[in-house]
């Protein structure tokens, strides 16, 4: 195979984190990365410098908290937990939605229901957040408003135990690309923001973990195609076959593209999850 992308840094090169898993950047004068880890006893979310120094826990849980993700603007943080961030009392095992100031202060629920409500992802204008929850066995794709609270349904796939999940916008923020097992294997699906026009983008090719390039013409996610969980990219229309961009024993998962100058940042399990940036020729 050709080797079209190089490896040209390495997050936390000096830092090695126990159960650390997808890191959201904020791109801004004083660039931070939000992540889940469980160095604590705990998984909880933590923001920490570019560099991997100076690592703020910024929620308090007795039970868990992950899958943080940057409001465009970098004030608020969203994330999936099982519980009000901060209360150390017996709580159920339903997963909501919450939102935070960047620096952990003023949590605050956005969803409230006995659904498990899961992978949160911000519109580019800041005012929708896409997310999985669970309904009567599957899982389907919601949008909220994040003013009024409204909620409108993306996905309906009936009581057949179908998961659609992992919904990430286009830069223009006209489309939701994200997961779905509704043709008995997981592929890759786009659709409009109102739920129209919903395509497979892989074809007969497994995929999940879906996320855009800034440019919204590519999109990068995870395949088992070569019987291990390798990156691959893939026009975003499907006209083009997937490229691979991983080859290497361990499973590489959780692509995130990471700016305009980084093509793609991951993350590949051993006995801990690292950070990786890629840059494309």
């Amino acid at each position: 195979m050709q080797q079209r992308y190089n490896l040209t840094h390495f997050i936390l090169a000096n830092v090695v984190i126990l159960g650390l898993v997808p890191l959201m950047v904020c791109l801004d004068a004083q660039a931070q990365i939000a992540f889940t880890s469980e160095r604590d006893g705990n998984r909880e979310i933590y923001v920490m410098d570019t560099d991997g120094g100076n690592p703020r826990r910024l929620t308090n849980s007795r039970l868990v908290d992950w899958a943080p993700s940057w409001s465009p603007d970098g004030r608020y943080i969203v994330f999936t937990g099982n519980g009000r961030p901060g209360d150390w009392g017996a709580r159920g095992g339903d997963l909501e939605i919450y939102m935070m100031d960047a620096n952990g202060n003023n949590p605050r629920r956005l969803t409230n229901n006995l659904r498990q409500d899961t992978n949160p992802a911000w519109s580019p204008d800041g005012k929708h957040i896409a997310y999985t929850s669970t309904i009567d066995r599957n899982q389907e794709i919601y949008v909220m408003d994040t003013d009024e609270g409204k909620l409108l349904r993306l996905t309906n796939s009936g009581n057949v135990h179908i998961h659609n999940w992992k919904p990430s916008w286009s830069p223009d923020g006209r489309r939701i690309v994200f997961a779905s097992n509704r043709d008995g294997n997981w592929k890759i699906y786009v659709m409009n923001t109102d739920g129209g026009q919903q395509r497979n983008c892989t074809k007969d090719m497994h995929g999940d973990d879906p996320s855009w390039s800034p440019d919204g013409k590519r999109i990068v996610f995870v395949s088992e195609r070569d019987g291990n969980k390798e990156i691959y990219t893939i026009n975003a229309d499907g006209r083009r076959d997937p490229q691979r961009l991983t080859d290497n024993p361990q499973a590489d998962t959780n692509p995130a593209w990471f700016n305009p100058a980084f093509a793609v940042a991951f993350a590949a399990r051993k006995f801990t999850i690292w950070g990786w940036l890629k840059q494309v020729d």
